[in-house]
């Protein structure tokens, strides 16, 4: 089973345009989302109907979330009143009924192997899993809801953490930002996770995971920024990946 794991778009369409690109070339067998359509850019409902257009299951992410909030409370030109004056009635709707968690069950070498999605951690949307969360933290959270793989983006910096615990492995995939990457690389970054009949969580090269980046039109998108009432900054911070 070959599946790729997408996130933090950020209403960059030219940088979702160039995912699809490769996405085609690679023969995944499914696809997700796991948040942060929106935000920082020009091209919400653009990106929306995307991957509206495609099905492909998607997760609630903090900026989606923020849709939930009164506009009145945030300030007339910040990132989320920018947002929501651009996001249609019925985008909006789509986003605020996302899912929060989605989970996968497999059974390998006759015995249940689980993934679960989320935005930031089980913990909450916007919690920041950063490669040195606590691992004892990380293990309570995975055990808690008895999975093996634990799959997450928010932080936009991508990364494979493998925990032992006792005679078993966990996986800590963190699949980066297609649309805002944040770790010095401006290029899109997503994960493909392949598992079979081998996999197992006493053996972590078991679990095969492949980091994807591929090369978009940066000036497109931070042009567009620039000539809009967004911030400036979110335009250098696409340029510089930051």
């Amino acid at each position: 089973m070959k599946i790729a794991f997408f996130s933090d778009i950020h209403a960059n369409f030219p940088a979702l345009e160039s995912f699809f690109d490769d996405l085609d070339s690679q023969q995944v067998d499914a696809v997700y989302c796991l948040g942060d359509l929106v935000g920082y850019n020009v091209w919400p409902n653009k990106v929306i109907h995307a991957i509206r257009k495609r099905s492909i299951p998607t997760l609630m992410g903090n900026h989606d979330e923020a849709l939930l909030e009164p506009i009145s409370k945030e300030a007339p030109q910040s990132n989320r009143t920018l947002t929501r004056s651009l996001v249609s009635d019925e985008n909006r709707a789509y986003l605020i009924n996302l899912p929060r968690h989605i989970s996968l069950s497999f059974v390998t070498n006759d015995k249940p192997f689980n993934l679960l999605m989320v935005h930031g951690s089980v913990k909450a949307i916007n919690d920041y899993m950063v490669e040195d969360y606590p691992e004892a933290e990380v293990l309570e959270m995975m055990k808690s809801q008895q999975e093996d793989v634990l799959l997450c983006g928010h932080t936009h910096k991508p990364f494979h953490r493998v925990i032992k615990d006792e005679s078993t492995f966990k996986h800590v995939i963190n699949i980066g930002s297609v649309g805002k990457p944040k770790d010095g690389d401006p290029r899109i970054c997503y994960a493909i996770v392949e598992l079979g009949q081998s996999t197992s969580s006493f053996n972590p090269d078991t679990l095969s995971v492949t980091f994807k980046r591929v090369a978009y039109d940066v000036e497109k998108a931070a042009q567009a920024v620039e000539n809009s009432d967004f911030d400036n900054s979110f335009a250098e911070g696409l340029r510089l990946a930051k």
